[in-house]
């Protein structure tokens, strides 16, 4: 028999955490080229400078979605989270009709598509 885990929700661990700092000196002009080529290349400046140092070039096509798009698709699952939560509530007292039971599963399996669907749009 094998012992159902209970999923807790939240961020899934990392298989490989990078914990460890390099820090460098540099100018303030140089620390503000950088930035603005990770920027132009749309990641943050430990991934250019990782990238840079283990490759020795910067590859667009492993890039990281933008800080408004993982907060506008966070606030969409986090909606869907709700909205899963209500109609499991609702149903378990049962106050809902079974019709306005299956809208919030619905909406709520809808707004799921949606932040899917906004992610693979954005990369």
């Amino acid at each position: 028999m094998e012992k159902q885990t209970r999923n807790k929700g939240g961020r899934p661990r990392k298989e490989i955490k990078r914990d460890v700092y390099i820090t460098i000196k540099c100018t303030h002009y140089e620390k503000k080229a950088i930035e603005s080529k990770a920027k132009a290349v749309h990641l943050s400046t430990s991934e250019y400078l990782r990238d840079l140092g283990l490759k020795g070039k910067v590859d667009l096509k492993n890039r990281s979605l933008g800080k408004e798009i993982l907060s506008m698709t966070g606030t969409l699952n986090h909606l869907a989270a709700n909205l899963n939560q209500i109609a499991k509530k609702r149903n378990s007292l049962d106050e809902l009709n079974p019709l306005e039971r299956a809208r919030l599963n619905v909406q709520s399996i809808e707004v799921k598509q949606l932040a899917i669907l906004i992610k693979e749009k954005l990369k």
